[in-house]
């Protein structure tokens, strides 16, 4: 993977370009504050791709914006979609007040995590499953950790999986993932159909699926 170096609106990036022979088109992705990533065929010169970085250097600002929202949202402490300070204290169990959270240093937030989802995501998905419009095989439900996706739907084996992170974020918006996931075992594309389904569950989900992606 070839690196070299652009410089946007006075600040200086790395750019990682990895060239594939089959690539018909340039891609771009941010990932961190200081690094492009362009995937592109081997025949795309250094300076077609600063003429492509160059041409898209609002988009690369709005990616820019959302990785350092993200990296602020990983530092601090959400939980349902509230922001609480955290406060260290000798206890051995965690407790809340209206703006702060107690914990010991010690305590294993991450286990914790993973307990609250379990808990609320299969309420949130018994709810959901209970009002949804159409019949669908009950799913089961796994929690893990994921990159790019909120949810996964496998269809065969209708096993709906949810991102730990959901458990920062408002309930409204962990309801429209499961619903999204449960209507792709109607329809397992994105179709004007699936999307119609999602619709009939959840009316005001491009509402809120604008401000999941917005907030990522």
């Amino acid at each position: 993977m070839k690196t070299m170096e652009v410089e946007i609106n006075n600040q200086k990036f790395n750019v990682l370009i990895n060239r594939k022979m089959g690539n018909k088109n340039m891609y771009l992705r941010v990932k961190d504050e200081d690094t492009l990533y362009i995937t592109c065929n081997t025949l795309i010169t250094e300076k077609m791709i600063i003429a492509f970085i160059q041409n898209n250097v609002k988009s690369i600002e709005k990616m820019l914006h959302r990785v350092k929202k993200k990296e602020e949202r990983a530092n601090d402490f959400y939980y349902l979609g509230k922001k609480y300070d955290v406060v260290y204290l000798n206890t051995t169990s965690i407790m809340f007040s209206e703006e702060r959270v107690y914990v010991n240093a010690n305590f294993d937030l991450e286990k914790w995590y993973k307990k609250e989802a379990t808990r609320v995501f299969q309420e949130e998905l018994d709810k959901v499953y209970q009002n949804f419009k159409y019949r669908i095989p009950y799913p089961s439900l796994t929690i893990r950790k994921m990159k790019t996706r909120w949810g996964v739907c496998n269809v065969k084996t209708h096993r709906v999986t949810l991102n730990l992170e959901l458990i920062k974020r408002r309930y409204e918006e962990i309801d429209y993932v499961i619903v999204h996931e449960l209507s792709h075992l109607l329809h397992a594309n994105h179709s004007k159909s699936f999307w119609q389904c999602v619709e009939d569950n959840f009316p005001n989900y491009k509402k809120v699926r604008k401000e999941l992606k917005n907030n990522e």
